[in-house]
């Protein structure tokens, strides 16, 4: 099989390298005597392993044959491989051992990859992805959105208040340091009200804890909303959202999870496609994605429409209240749905307010703790990626690859539970090495904004949405959001002849029953209430605004009916191969489209050159393009023959090819015929 021209790949791994923390379940087989094991960390091997399947995380099935090896060798191999994958402290995770080599010696190279990085910028931009590490980061955060009535608090300075907050967050003007230290203790986790964001109309979006004192509940909860009402210029009530009775439990969702993998990757695919649908929907995967997308539009009609405060409610504050929130802003803020906006939306309502990234990826082996929230969002944002592809300038390869980031354990970024979890535990490891810290608090690990570590500049141009190109960013005039107004045109022709149902994508028809067990049935009270005038309300503001063209650079709103809400394929059947197109799927549209916009860009280029009267022809060079696509005299014509539904992950090259020589893996499978098999497990039986 010839290599072919496409190579796009993750510069820290080699083409068959799966990071320890990907790894879901090690199985051992035996051809021979028809057996086959699940590996644990401390289990013991009775027979001789002729082959090794890894399952990993990101839904891909490793095969390592042992053909030309002894079978001690491949014993070592499985046993070693169970060992390293399921550690039990957080500081066996390879960041550690990397951050602990730059700071001894920065001048080397650690796994190929030059210790201090580069400036990771995608397609060129110099904009630097803010951390809301610092006060002015979050000051600066307050005025783009022209958060008049709210302030940077610093009393968690040191994490004294809080381990589980970071130590700056912005809170209500009116409300003193003082009372805040008082109120701290009666919250689940002293987790305070937390400021998400505000609209130019006002409003605020503020999430919390739950008050665990019954006692002071009443007071302190009037004590909060007071604030939060000063804070609003016309003095509007509070909206409160109980997350918790709205929508489904983490354990839900990872059960539902399990079973969206299971029908991924566990049976031969040919099996399952005749029951297809209705085994995807006994899933509920996306029942739940749609369930979030909902909820969240409603929250969003409570903003814009109504002009009230929302506060979003859950026991800790850090686990749904981290979708809902994002959720919001995505759709409310066109800032958020730039490459760097949205990047900053995950380090503001992820990474700093306390999402636990350890547990829920299960980066210990803790599956009572594992859920898949983070990628539940990307996966309700790639919905609305789906519905408005004019509206973002990422693309779905960059969600896909921020997913699978997830799973690389290297970045600070998605590997603690808390900020102070990372300081607590850098700084022991740093005394523990020997390493000085100086002023710095805690050692400073890689972050995954920094892509140039896992892609060249010409891969990161995959990150760009080829029709975001020319569009205007401006969201923020005079240190406020622009106001979202929708030009008043004609209905959109796709609307037309619609029933009210699918043109709402909202609130359902009153006369459509949802199926039993449904989660519109479990979170709802029976019988149910009758209508609000807030029901009314949000039903005919979601019906004037499906009823005329969206404007992309204001509110977006989703289409939530089971026509609408479709499965991620790319994240999901990339390495599938009976569910790939070759030269087929939405990447043949994606390839003209860039090749269209690296063309305009170009002409666009030539125009200023000519106007600033320095035109020349052999200026624009070739890497000022932000498309991965490019026009060039000497391409082919056509649609390349890598290209299928499932780029830029689909195999490259001869799969059987030697490729891992000098990898720490390669010292345990010296002489054995390895190959990665992207085929789904076979039948076993």
């Amino acid at each position: 099989m010839p290599l072919q021209r496409f190579h796009y790949r993750n510069l820290l791994l080699g083409e068959h390298d799966v990071p320890l923390t990907c790894i879901e379940q090690i199985v051992t087989v035996n051809d021979h005597k028809r057996k086959q094991k699940v590996l644990g960390p401390n289990q013991k091997l009775k027979f001789n392993p002729t082959e090794l399947i890894i399952y990993c995380k990101d839904f891909r099935i490793v095969r390592f044959r042992f053909d030309e090896s002894g079978p001690e060798s491949a014993k070592k191999v499985c046993l070693a491989i169970a060992h390293y994958s399921q550690p039990t402290d957080l500081q066996l995770l390879f960041a550690f051992e990397y951050v602990g080599k730059k700071y001894h010696n920065s001048a080397t190279k650690i796994n190929g990859i030059p210790s201090g990085g580069g400036s990771g910028a995608v397609g060129g931009s110099n904009q630097k992805t803010p951390f809301f590490e610092t006060y002015s980061d979050w000051d600066r955060e307050i005025k783009r959105t022209g958060a008049s009535g709210w302030r940077v608090c610093s009393i968690n300075e040191g994490y004294m208040i809080s381990t589980c907050l970071p130590e700056y967050f912005v809170v209500p003007s009116s409300l003193a340091d003082q009372d805040l230290k008082i109120f701290s203790h009666s919250f689940v986790g002293r987790r305070m009200p937390l400021w998400c964001w505000s609209h130019s109309n006002g409003s605020a979006l503020v999430r919390m804890a739950l008050i665990k004192d019954v006692l002071q509940q009443r007071k302190i909860d009037q004590r909060i909303c007071n604030a939060i009402t000063k804070s609003h210029p016309q003095r509007s009530d509070v909206y409160k959202s109980d997350l918790d009775k709205t929508l489904p439990n983490i354990q839900e969702i990872q059960a539902a999870f399990v079973k969206l993998k299971q029908l991924c990757v566990n049976e031969p695919f040919e099996e399952t496609e005749e029951k297809w649908l209705s085994s995807l929907e006994n899933t509920r995967w996306l029942e739940y994605v749609r369930a979030f997308l909902k909820h969240s539009a409603e929250l969003v009609y409570i903003l814009e429409s109504r002009h009230l405060s929302v506060v979003l409610q859950e026991e800790e504050g850090r686990d749904l209240s981290c979708i809902v929130a994002s959720l919001v802003q995505v759709m409310l803020d066109p800032h958020f749905r730039t490459i760097t906006g949205f990047q900053s939306l995950i380090q503001k309502e992820w990474v700093m307010a306390g999402y636990q990234f350890l547990d829920r990826c299960n980066h210990l082996k803790r599956s009572e703790k594992e859920s898949p929230l983070f990628l539940l969002f990307l996966d309700a944002t790639w919905q609305l990626l789906e519905q408005y592809p004019a509206a973002f300038e990422f693309s779905e390869t960059y969600l896909a690859v921020l997913y699978d980031s997830t799973r690389i354990s290297l970045f600070g970024t998605f590997l603690f539970n808390s900020p102070h979890q990372r300081v607590k535990q850098s700084t022991e490891f740093a005394i523990s090495k020997n390493i000085q810290l100086g002023d710095e608090k805690g050692l400073k690990f890689p972050s995954v904004w920094d892509w140039s570590l896992q892609f060249t500049a010409k891969d990161r141009t995959l990150f760009h949405n080829p029709l975001y190109i020319g569009k205007s960013t401006p969201c923020v005039q005079n240190g406020s959001v622009k106001s979202f107004k929708r030009t008043k045109k004609s209905y959109s022709s796709t609307l037309r002849g619609m029933p009210g149902s699918l043109r709402n994508g909202i609130i359902s028809d009153p006369d459509l029953v949802p199926r039993r067990n449904s989660l519109i049935l479990k979170a709802k009270p029976d019988p149910p209430p009758p209508p609000t005038s807030q029901d009314h309300g949000a039903e005919q503001y979601f019906r004037e605004w499906f009823s005329k063209p969206a404007d992309l650079h204001g509110v977006i709103l989703p289409h939530v009916s089971g026509t609408h809400v479709k499965l991620w394929k790319l994240c999901y059947f990339r390495w599938v191969p009976e569910a790939q197109i070759h030269l087929g799927g939405f990447i043949t549209a994606f390839h003209k489209l860039s090749l269209l916009a690296d063309e305009v860009d170009a002409l666009s280029r030539t125009l200023r050159q000519h106007r600033a009267g320095s035109l020349d022809a052999g200026h624009a060079g070739p890497d000022e393009s932000r498309m991965y696509f490019r026009v060039s005299a000497h391409a082919t014509p056509g649609t390349p023959d890598f290209l299928s539904s499932a780029f830029p992950f689909s195999p490259v090259g001869n799969l059987c090819r030697r490729s891992i020589s000098g990898t720490p893996l390669s010292k345990f499978l010296s002489g054995a015929k390895i190959w990665l098999s992207t085929e789904t497990l076979a039948n076993e039986d």
